[in-house]
């Protein structure tokens, strides 16, 4: 690594370790300072956090994946969380704010009554918290090695006897964490990888777990501007590489030509739309349509939620779901599509792209377009970007994390209903922080389980994919219980299970639309048998948080107008299906002209195709601000 890059890697990190020292008296105070910055975020600042969150270093490394195995039109089962996203700011982010709450575990209490939902709490507390958070931190980790590996070379730098043992270390424990574990200097590889992930974590935790989240937020907010710009750098230059982007097409077509011999066609490679993708069958269209909905995080559950309940009012909590929407779908993918599409080129794949090891083979020509294509200070301007990428997606997923730990399982059960008694506000920031710590230690843990990122990322939206409708129902409708989703969480773990190892051969968009039907079906069926909640429960909530839906009698019974909240309802999901097609108009006019990707089979006229859709999503943006 040249000078140059060392030192724009090294003041990133001052940076960041100043930001965290900046805020840690702020964050001392209480848990609501700590997990929510004292609730007084502005819009923006929550939007771009969530973004940079979501940029995480893993995900240009899935996308390259996807498009090299699946092609551009895989990409649609992650532009339609931009759904989720908009019903979260449209519909639901004014009741998150209003319940007050620090965790969406502790709204389980505030929702339902009764012993089940004290289990549904503590389900949620270790579920969301540990199992399914730590295996996101996990592909953050692994996506770590595959880019630290070529340019941090510690054997190099550090005094021999400290890196021996180090190695001695690694090679004890023995497992590797090398790109490719058949070679003869795996264990050296493995130790400077270790090395590296072990300072990202120590720069990461030194600010997050002092700072809490709003150090989190700041440092998001600049890491967000390196990412862009960086990105944007790396764009051009490997698409110059290539030759330009009709070059790029033109080297598709050879490498993937019309007969399949290749596997996949450059047609389909390029295709946007069903009518020329790999594969668009019903199964596939039907789960990608629904993916926001069935995941967990559909209602906003998590750090998403968390951003929305930290902004100062209802108005900031939907300018950061619309901020959010438009950088994460829109700006980032049209910097990504011509990176991913350059890469198939200037490193052309050899063989199947089928196995775990070919998909990660074709993941890692990311970090080495960074290292063999881009000049010196370039270089490390991306690299910087990747641990700025990184280290966002860690400090929000530990500070996330460390939430459930220390208000659900050691505040609300370990103190309040073990031992009787109320913690100090200072001891839970400390619990907090020492959390921070723990939940990586099983990230690393499981990191060491994976294989590669698209395959990790399959198995969680498999685990996910039974919770989210009915996570969604419980605010617009008042019979779902804390039994039905105790229901679903029970039917997702069973299942899933069966799915993955019994039906091997089972395409993964079945999977996800048997489970997410089982778990939602059982669900429903199991509030039905078990009755509503109690009404005082019930009307509580409603006053707190006043959810639009089908609320009926609750709303009579707190003296308000069921009609109004219906209204308000059919008025936010208006605004969330206009502002979505607004997004995807956009995405798919410029994505379709940037790339040169083929027009619908039914419209054979690319110019007017890209530009009328590009007009369309312009024309929408009034229509869902009025309406939002």
């Amino acid at each position: 690594m040249a000078a140059v890059d060392a030192l724009i890697v090294v003041g990133f990190a001052a940076y960041a370790l100043a930001t965290g020292l900046r805020s840690r008296r702020a964050a001392s105070r209480n848990l609501d300072e700590y997990f929510l910055a004292g609730r007084d975020l502005k819009g923006w600042h929550a939007g771009l956090s969530m973004a940079a969150t979501q940029f995480a270093a893993d995900t240009p490394l899935l996308v390259t994946g996807l498009i090299a195995t699946a092609g551009i039109f895989s990409l649609w089962r992650l532009w339609i969380y931009a759904v989720a996203f908009l019903l979260l700011g449209f519909v639901l982010a004014a009741g998150w704010r209003r319940a007050g709450v620090l965790t969406d575990a502790e709204l389980t209490e505030l929702r339902y009554g009764g012993k089940s939902a004290t289990v549904l709490r503590a389900v949620k507390a270790v579920y969301f918290g540990t199992v399914f958070n730590c295996t996101v931190l996990a592909m953050v980790l692994l996506a770590t090695k595959e880019i630290a590996e070529p340019f941090l070379t510690w054997d190099l730098w550090l005094p021999g006897p400290v890196f021996e043992s180090a190695q001695t270390l690694v090679t004890a424990v023995g497992v590797p964490l090398a790109r490719e574990t058949g070679s003869d200097d795996v264990w050296l590889r493995s130790t400077n990888n270790l090395l590296s992930i072990a300072a990202l974590v120590a720069v990461t935790l030194a600010y997050s777990a002092t700072g809490g989240l709003r150090s989190v937020v700041r440092t998001d907010i600049g890491q967000f501007a390196v990412m862009i710009t960086a990105t944007a750098v790396y764009a051009f230059f490997i698409v110059r590489e290539a030759g330009g982007m009709s070059a790029i097409v033109a080297g598709l077509r050879e490498a993937y030509p019309p007969d399949g011999s290749a596997g996949i066609t450059a047609t389909q490679i390029l295709a946007f739309t069903p009518s020329h993708a790999r594969d668009a069958s019903l199964a596939i269209m039907a789960a990608f349509g629904l993916q926001w909905l069935v995941q967990m995080n559909a209602d906003g559950t998590g750090y998403l939620a968390q951003r929305c309940m930290a902004c100062r009012s209802d108005g900031e909590a939907k300018k950061a779901a619309v901020v959010f929407t438009f950088t994460q779908i829109l700006l980032r993918s049209l910097l990504w599509l011509p990176i991913g599409l350059a890469l198939l080129v200037v490193f052309p794949a050899g063989g199947a792209l089928e196995s775990a090891s070919s998909v990660a083979a074709r993941e890692a020509t990311f970090v080495r377009g960074i290292e063999e294509v881009l000049p010196a200070g370039a270089r490390g301007l991306m690299l910087t970007a990747m641990l700025a990428a990184l280290a966002s997606t860690i400090d929000t997923h530990l500070n996330w994390g460390a939430s459930y730990w220390t208000n659900d399982l050691y505040k609300r059960f370990l103190c309040q209903a073990w031992l009787k008694r109320e913690p100090s506000a200072r001891s839970l920031v400390w619990v907090a922080r020492a959390s921070n710590v723990l939940i990586l230690f099983i990230a690393l843990g499981v990191m060491s389980k994976l294989s590669s990122i698209q395959s990790a990322w399959h198995v969680s939206l498999l685990l996910g994919s039974g919770m989210g409708v009915l996570l969604v129902v419980r605010w617009l409708w008042w019979r779902v219980t804390a039994v039905a989703e105790l229901t679903a969480i029970a039917v997702s773990l069973l299942l899933a299970p069966l799915l993955l190892f019994v039906t091997p051969q089972m395409g993964e968009a079945l999977r996800l639309l048997i489970l997410a039907a089982a778990a939602t079906g059982l669900g429903i069926a199991a509030a039905v048998a078990a009755g509503p909640e109690r009404m005082d429960t019930l009307v509580a909530f409603y006053k707190k948080t006043r959810p639009p839906g089908v609320w009926g009698k609750v709303a009579i019974e707190a003296g308000a107008d069921p009609a109004e909240d219906r209204r308000k309802l059919l008025r936010g999901l208006a605004a969330v299906v206009i502002a979505a097609a607004s997004v995807f108009c956009l995405l798919t006019g410029a994505g379709s002209w940037l790339v040169q990707s083929p027009s619908p089979a039914w419209f054979p006229y690319r110019g007017p195709w890209c530009a009328g859709l590009v007009v369309l999503g312009l024309a929408a943006i009034p229509l869902w601000r009025r309406l939002a």
